[in-house]
């Protein structure tokens, strides 16, 4: 009995660190952003307002909406070297045919939406590297994007407009995207039965398998998730900025996979957070604009500085996981 009693009184400590360090872990994302919010706010005091909050996060709702696409792709171990020219396309969709035949328009981008759903059944029938797969697929969707809009141009529809430029009272309107759209994506992949088993096609292929349940669909389903938000964040960022650009969104490839891992994802084993990827996003898009513009750093260095980020934080997560194990 005594060594027994001796054990428990060992472990109980182990246990408690461990679940601080996982608690830690968890918090990375929002002490990023916090972080990243205090240096803003010392370099500008004015910036930390209404009207600085809805100029600097103004491109933020698009960025979120790609990364929570690319978190989708995550989810199911894929990676979707293709979502910055995809949202590219659909800008130019958007900025042309969606506002002169809008009929023709939403045929395109639900069309476009069929496709990624094809690519996650191809990726999965013939077992190729979903890397390899959506790489050719951004030389595609930007050769289609150049074909609909040659040279920038084009005008985002009215309603469109009027849906980016709303301004509620009391709270900028990316502020409340931004958590609309992390609850909304949070409720249906981390509360509901289906959503556990599509991060189940990435934590435990084998195991879902056996219980009965489609691989094909589970990626078909993913891919095709990926595709809806894309689409959505095409929509917004021609919604903001009023008109298309073929080459509009190439970088929101690189953004997307960073917002993921930042927001606490990994590219095995189906772990991703929903709010975390939209906290990342945020982060990203407030550190590689206006921070450095307060801190009078050329834009050249912005991909640096979103790398930087990325490695602290990744750093931080590898000591933090010493202490959970």
């Amino acid at each position: 009995m005594a060594f027994i009693s001796l054990n428990n009184s060992v472990m109980r400590p182990a246990r408690s660190s461990a679940g601080r360090a996982r608690t830690l872990r968890a918090m990375l994302p929002a002490l990023s952003l916090a972080l990243v919010l205090l240096a803003i706010g010392w370099l500008n005091p004015r910036a930390i307002s209404y009207f600085g909050f809805s100029l600097m996060l103004n491109l933020s709702i698009p960025i979120a909406l790609a990364t929570i696409a690319q978190m989708f792709v995550i989810a199911g171990n894929e990676l979707d070297l293709s979502i910055g020219t995809f949202v590219g396309f659909v800008g130019c969709v958007t900025a042309t045919w969606l506002r002169e035949a809008p009929l023709l328009g939403v045929t395109v981008l639900l069309g476009s939406i069929c496709i990624y759903a094809l690519l996650g059944a191809l990726i999965h029938l013939r077992s190729l590297p979903s890397i390899v797969v959506t790489l050719g697929m951004s030389f595609v969707w930007q050769g289609l994007a150049i074909l609909v809009l040659p040279k920038p141009g084009g005008k985002a529809p009215e309603w469109l407009q009027a849906i980016t430029s709303f301004k509620p009272p009391f709270i900028p309107f990316p502020i409340v995207a931004a958590v609309v759209i992390a609850a909304v994506v949070y409720f249906g992949l981390m509360r509901t039965s289906y959503g556990v088993i599509l991060r189940g096609s990435g934590g435990n292929p084998a195991a879902l398998a056996r219980a009965g349940w489609s691989l094909l669909r589970t990626k078909i389903t993913l891919f095709a998730l990926a595709g809806s938000f894309g689409v959505l964040s095409g929509l917004t960022l021609i919604g903001i900025t009023s008109s298309g650009d073929a080459n509009i969104g190439n970088g929101y490839t690189l953004l997307s996979i960073a917002g993921v891992i930042l927001g606490g994802g990994e590219f095995m084993g189906g772990r991703v957070s929903p709010i975390g990827a939209v906290i990342g996003a945020l982060t990203l898009a407030l550190a590689a604009s206006s921070l450095l513009t307060f801190m009078h750093i050329p834009p050249d260095w912005q991909v640096a500085a979103n790398g930087a980020i990325l490695i602290i934080v990744l750093a931080a997560r590898a000591l933090i996981s010493r202490k959970e194990a």
